[in-house]
Formats: C-alpha cells, structure tokens, sequence
C-alpha cells in the first residue's frame, strides 16, 4: 500500500481512484463498512481505492487545546486499512490555511486535480471545507460538474457496547476512559491498542520479581482508566500474554500516570528502547494502594493468575 504525506507525495502519473475523506480515528467498525464499500467499488471499476485523513485531528487546529484522545497513530490506521485491501492513504496536513478551503476548492484541488476521483465513498453525515459547509448533497453536485459518483453508506453499528449507542470513535474513546475495553473492542472489532517506546522506570516491578515494561505511550493515546488489566504485549513480532497497569502508583506516592506491561511467565526479557504494543483484553481491578508490601505482593500474584487465565480463554475462543 503506498502512503503519501501531502498532495505533492501524490504520483504525477496517478489516474483515476475511489476514494473516502475522514479521520477515521480507530477505523473501528463503522468506519470498516465505509472502506470496504469503497475497496469494492474499486474493484469494479479496476482502479484503486485511496483514503483521505488528516494530521493532526481537525479540532486542533480549528479549536486548539481540543485535540480528542486519539485510538490509532496513522501508521496503526494505514496497517488496518491496508488489511481491508486499500491501495493508498493520502495524509493532509491539517492547517489553518488548509482549514480554510472551501468545500468547492477541497473538491477541485484534492478530488479533481490530484486523485482523479470516479467514486466517492462517505457517511452519511460526512462535513467538509470551512466551517464544515460541505455535505455529501454538495458532493454530488460537484459530482455532475467533475465526473465522479458520490456514494453514501450507513455506517451505524450498534451492539452493546455504550448500552445499544451507534458505534463511533467518540463512543469508544469514552469506554475507553471509563476502563470499559471490553465494549471498545466490540466497537472496535478488537482490542484496543496503546503504542510506545519502552524506558526505564524506578524498576520496582524487577525487585518484586514482575518486571514490566514501563511504555512511553504517543502523544494524545486514549489511555484506559487507572486499574489493572490482563492482555498482550507485543515485542519483536511476538504477543504475550501480559499482566498491564495503568496509574501513578500510589503504592510508591506516585504522580505520573504510566502504562506497564508484564509479560506472564517470561525471563530475562530486555525491551528498553524497542517500539511496543500493548492491547487491552479486559478490566480486573481499579488501581489501590495496599497496607503493606506483602499485601501488594499477594494482589499481584493473583492479578497475574487472573490475567493468565483471561488470555489463555480469549485464545482458546479465537
């Protein structure tokens, strides 16, 4: 799959494409019946499917300081979409300058001149150009004037995840909040995923003997609430099963909110400085602070129980 960054990455040669505009923040469920719709149609057509996003989140730029938790890091959605069969992913960077084309100029210099579009695939609600003036009615009229189809497809999933809302980004960014990630995956159409570095820490897990890795997570992650989880790390192209917490450790009078893994029954791991993964299956407890270190101890060792077991049925049911 080719990623282009700006419309001049964009192949001088480049002809006609279906195409779909959005930030598609998790590419969660939803957001998958849109892109498939439009990888379809591509296909029909023998030409390829293109998605549009943007960087950073529009919000920011529009109402700075509003920049809402993000679900996936670009490179996290390209690999989705990539899997759902899309041939390119076109990043705009999303400035004030870009943040004030009118929906007939975004047509004209994004749609007509450089991606050539002979479909375009969108929700029903889809708002573009300043001020959000563009709908998909305007699409299609700008369709008639340049040749293209404007093709619209409802993307409300509901199950029950959020007590029966419609599936969205801004549902799941909540139950993640709340610590519900067993409902975002449901949204999500798996679990939620946090990325980062992995640093050193005050490496008081390795001198309890649950050494974890400490994961300096990117910038704006939708990070769960504080409380213990069981569910995966990944490192060097292995997941494993993993006890994760997430808090400030009040244990040890703590005031930074970390994310840690540990991985279940492995030895002598060295992940400091590698690129990780951690993808939350399910809830255990909520984060507390123990009397003594025993106590902290013995909850650890039957987090660790519980966590092993909670992954070892969701790989039993896979």
């Amino acid at each position: 799959m080719q990623r282009w960054r700006g419309l001049e990455d964009i192949p001088q040669d480049w002809g006609r494409s279906v195409v779909t505009i959005g930030s598609y923040d998790g590419v969660h469920r939803g957001h998958q019946l849109i892109i498939r719709h439009a990888v379809n149609r591509a296909r029909e057509l023998g030409v390829p499917a293109v998605v549009v996003t943007f960087d950073p989140h529009p919000s920011e730029v529009v109402r700075p300081g509003s920049h809402p938790p993000l679900l996936a890091p670009h490179h996290r959605r390209a690999e989705l979409m990539a899997d759902l069969g899309v041939d390119a992913v076109l990043i705009l960077p999303f400035t004030t300058e870009f943040s004030k084309l009118s929906p007939a100029d975004f047509v004209v210099k994004v749609l007509v001149d450089k991606l050539h579009a002979k479909a375009v695939v969108e929700g029903p609600n889809f708002r573009f150009g300043h001020k959000a003036a563009g709908n998909v009615e305007f699409l299609a009229t700008q369709g008639k004037t340049y040749d293209f189809e404007v093709e619209v497809v409802d993307l409300y999933v509901t199950g029950e995840a959020g007590g029966g809302e419609p599936f969205s980004s801004t549902l799941t960014r909540r139950l993640v909040a709340e610590g519900d990630v067993e409902g975002a995956a449901e949204i999500l159409g798996r679990p939620h995923r946090v990325e980062g570095v992995v640093v050193r820490g005050a490496q008081r897990g390795r001198e309890m003997g649950f050494p974890t890795a400490n994961v300096e997570t990117l910038p704006h992650t939708a990070i769960p609430a504080d409380g213990v989880y069981a569910g995966w790390l990944h490192a060097q192209g292995e997941a494993m099963p993993a006890a994760i917490s997430v808090g400030t450790n009040p244990q040890f009078d703590g005031t930074e909110r970390t994310v840690e893994a540990y991985a279940i029954d492995r030895v002598g791991l060295d992940l400091y400085g590698l690129h990780v993964a951690v993808d939350f299956l399910a809830f255990v407890r909520g984060q507390a602070r123990f009397d003594t270190l025993d106590a902290l101890l013995e909850q650890i060792a039957e987090d660790v129980k519980r966590c092993r077991e909670l992954v070892a049925a969701a790989e039993r049911s896979a």
